[in-house]
């Protein structure tokens, strides 16, 4: 028997899900209320207006498209993290360490890259969700204003304001450390969540709606536009590691149906609805968030603006998990243990700060969305799975290589939309910004 065949019986032997030693796990309904929540949120209430880029045909088809892509990709990428865990004789593997056993265990010639593909996730990651901690506070401070400025006209403030005001709230509620101790925040953030789209759903079915005016096909040089906000609607890969991970029977997290699949389709049916619909009613004049479209003199509407800002302030430390996870693994064991306590207070405000300047400094709601999903959800969630999906499985890729091809297909999809999104993003951003100075 060959190194190479006695190395795939070994991890063939080994099970990580007996080795793993979890401290707080989740049970399968915790698993999934932090999965759908980790997908719904700010990206479903943005969904309409990609609807106005797209055309409500193209709309549909395109997020049923998305959908299956990034649940595919989503799939792939926890199958192999799961066999470099029975690789590697390791119990559970995060994001960027799956990526380094792609490559260590995938043919000579990636091996020696297998570090810089680790370095290359991590920074990635973290620069992924830093952006979607500042699209959760500039989307909270303009809920906020939003009322605010009709209910109290006489401390009418710039949003900016709003972000500053809200370090505060934030740089507690991050403090929490267990994802099992967030799992009930995300279950009321998924309540409120469910509750504000069924009051978008009244509004738009209250007064009814044409459909004859509505583009079935939008304009193409907006089309982008579209991609990188359903991208970002959809995608939860950085959550997806972390939550599977933290399971008390990860075996049930993939397969059909398992605990990804559910949630998947219970988010794209969430997403084509009330896509299709609030461009039904609103058209071309939709912002950033549909709640933000609601009548503000309406006691429904004033609670659907509550409930967004409360549900996405309560998701808020589910995704800054990923963030402090990272700095924590690189700077916690440059302290000394008995500082460690205070460190991990002032590096998640520290953290809250810094996106909040960020929110400050662009408080383009729509701009931020569109440049985070294409840039940084089309390359986590879609081209870095495939990749390594590809490496790993170097010496089976199938009957004429067919999953290398379909890989393939995926990276350069992917790279499209991470091209082009950028690309019309930073046009609006500069439109924007020109707008302001005149």
């Amino acid at each position: 028997m060959t190194s190479s065949e006695k190395k795939e019986v070994e991890a063939n032997e080994y099970n990580p899900f007996e080795h793993r030693q979890v401290e707080k796990p989740n049970s399968d309904i915790r698993t999934l209320a932090n999965l759908v929540k980790a997908s719904l949120g700010s990206g479903l209430l943005a969904i309409p207006l990609a609807f106005s880029n797209s055309g409500w045909g193209l709309g549909l088809i395109g997020t049923a498209v998305i959908a299956l892509v990034c649940t595919h990709s989503a799939h792939i990428f926890v199958e192999i993290s799961q066999a470099c865990c029975r690789a590697e004789r390791k119990p559970i593997l995060s994001y960027s360490e799956t990526c380094e056993a792609a490559f260590s265990n995938g043919p000579k010639s990636a091996r020696r890259i297998a570090g810089a593909a680790r370095i290359f996730a991590e920074f990635a990651l973290l620069c992924t969700y830093l952006g979607v901690a500042c699209i959760f506070t500039v989307l909270i401070a303009d809920s906020v204003k939003q009322l605010l400025d009709t209910y109290a006209p006489a401390y009418i403030m710039r949003v900016e304001y709003y972000c500053l005001i809200l370090l505060i709230p934030l740089c507690v509620l991050v403090q929490i450390r267990h994802l099992k101790f967030l799992a009930p925040l995300s279950l009321v953030a998924n309540i409120l969540l469910i509750i504000t789209f069924a009051i978008c759903l009244y509004y738009i079915f209250k007064d009814g709606f044409t459909v004859a005016d509505k583009k079935v096909v939008g304009n193409p040089a907006r089309f982008p536009a579209f991609l990188s906000t359903v991208i970002f609607a959809m995608e939860g890969i950085g959550v997806v590691m972390p939550i599977a991970n933290q399971m008390k029977n990860p075996q049930r997290f993939l397969g059909c149906p398992g605990v990804l699949s559910i949630a998947m389709t219970l988010v794209a049916v969430l997403y084509g609805s009330l896509g299709v619909l609030g461009y039904f009613k609103y058209g071309d004049v939709l912002r950033g968030s549909i709640t933000l479209n609601l009548p503000i003199d309406d006691w429904p509407a004033i609670c659907a603006k509550c409930f967004i800002a409360v549900s996405i302030f309560l998701t808020y430390p589910l995704h800054y998990f990923v963030v402090i996870d990272l700095l924590t693994k690189y700077l916690q064991p440059r302290v000394k243990e008995n500082y460690r306590s205070i460190f991990q207070v002032v590096l998640r405000a520290l953290i809250v700060c810094f996106c909040a300047g960020v929110g400050v400094a662009l408080p383009f709601l729509e701009q931020i969305i569109n440049i985070v999903g294409s840039l940084f959800y089309s390359l986590l969630g879609l081209i870095i799975p495939a990749i390594i999906h590809s490496v790993f499985h170097y010496q089976n890729l199938g009957k004429w290589n067919w999953i290398l091809w379909k890989n393939s297909l995926i990276v350069i999809f992917g790279s499209i939309c991470l091209v082009s999104g950028c690309a019309v993003t930073i046009f609006d951003i500069i439109d924007k910004l020109n707008a302001k100075t005149e």
